[in-house]
């Protein structure tokens, strides 16, 4: 059994329906492999529920052996859904919105139980995976404490709430004294926005380009030298600009498909990559 991880999709489905054509033929077996997708399933792509409708089906094949982890995008879509957030310029997730309610329920059910957060130890090394970064602050166990509180409040049944207090505090500067809600919001943007903060672990927020063009005193957030999540390679997307890097602590796997580029995979055992051009109709 080995692993593959791919980064982010968001509705790029065309391209990742031939980049795991490419996987099978690389030796991927869906009945006994395990397949790692960091988070971004939809948007700004053309076929959000068609990634969704796969991801369902590909469990309901696969059971545990598919690990999704939550991105920025698809908690948008989550708080659009929730009534919390609105629909913004350039947004292509209407197609889910769309889809026949009794659907529509079952992918936005679905999405929203998504983990933040996985660790597993994968060729005798452990492993996590996130959308976009841990805080340098934080050991591994930290960002899963973390992770685990806000999954138990997007998994129960007052999820609107949670999302609209997630909205509420995502600008809140991480302290270890947050409590609450607060907590939440601080934590779940460093998992899902993360790019660059300065050396203490204070996120610089709104940089997104590539990491020579960070602003005075901002570093990629895997660079910070006291980072204490250095003892797990860390799987991640998020950042388009920063490309593939594949470093001893780190798989950065968002090579940007849905601005032209591609989509990737890594095999995680010996670290073949996998890229396939973008090869949506739009």
């Amino acid at each position: 059994m080995v692993t593959y991880a791919v980064g982010d999709i968001q509705g790029c489905s065309a391209t990742l329906q031939r980049l795991l054509d490419r996987l099978r033929g690389a030796g991927f077996d869906e009945r006994a492999d395990t397949l790692w997708l960091a988070g971004d399933l939809v948007n700004r792509g053309p076929g959000s529920l068609a990634v969704l409708r796969w991801a369902v089906e590909q469990e309901r094949r696969m059971g545990p052996r598919l690990v999704v982890v939550l991105g920025n995008h698809d908690l948008h879509l989550l708080g659009v859904a929730a009534g919390v957030e609105r629909v913004r310029e350039g947004d292509t997730f209407g197609d889910v919105l769309a889809a026949p309610a009794s659907e529509r329920d079952e992918l936005i059910g679905w999405l929203r139980r998504r983990p933040l957060l996985h660790r597993a130890d994968i060729a005798g090394r452990p492993h996590l995976m996130v959308h976009a970064g841990l805080l340098p602050q934080w050991s591994a166990a930290d960002a899963a404490r973390l992770a685990h509180e806000i999954e138990v409040e997007l998994g129960s049944d007052d999820w609107p709430r949670a999302l609209a207090e997630l909205r509420r505090h995502k600008r809140e500067p991480w302290s270890e004294r947050l409590t609450g809600a607060a907590r939440r919001g601080a934590a779940a943007s460093a998992l899902m926005r993360l790019r660059t903060c300065t050396a203490e672990g204070r996120p610089c927020d709104g940089f997104s380009g590539p990491p020579d063009e960070a602003p005075p005193g901002c570093l990629p957030w895997f660079d910070v030298p006291s980072r204490r999540s250095r003892d797990h390679l860390v799987v991640c997307g998020h950042w388009a600009t920063l490309g593939l890097r594949l470093r001893d602590d780190l798989l950065a796997l968002d090579t940007g498909c849905v601005w032209g580029q591609s989509l990737t995979a890594v095999r995680l055992e010996d670290r073949a990559v996998f890229s396939e051009p973008n090869a949506e109709d739009r």
